[in-house]
């Protein structure tokens, strides 16, 4: 399984604005059917360069799957967030795969 990740420092000028539009941009990533999951999460570091900072992550089972994301959809996607927030967003991505998953079994 793999995880395509998504970390986006925010303008507090801008904040409540792109909460909005990311919690409708995740179910248009989702509907390229690349992926199964997303999870949208606050980091709670604060940056020197100030601000806030978000991880979006995406899950996908397949290489091939998030490689047809980059070719298929990707531009097209964040395009818009970037003409919509400017200079007002800071985002990189980068690409996790899992090794192994551990749970916690209480009973």
């Amino acid at each position: 399984m793999y995880i395509y990740n998504v970390t986006v420092n925010i303008d507090e000028s801008i904040h409540g604005e792109w909460l909005k539009w990311i919690k409708e941009h995740i179910p248009q990533v989702l509907g390229t059917g690349k992926f199964e999951k997303a999870t949208l999460t606050r980091v709670l570091v604060e940056e020197d360069m100030g601000g806030i900072t978000y991880s979006i992550q995406y899950r996908t089972y397949s290489r091939e799957a998030l490689d047809a994301y980059y070719r298929e959809d990707a531009n097209r996607l964040r395009t818009e967030g970037a003409k919509k927030f400017a200079d007002k967003m800071l985002a990189f991505r980068t690409e996790l795969q899992i090794i192994d998953e551990y749970t916690v079994d209480f009973n």
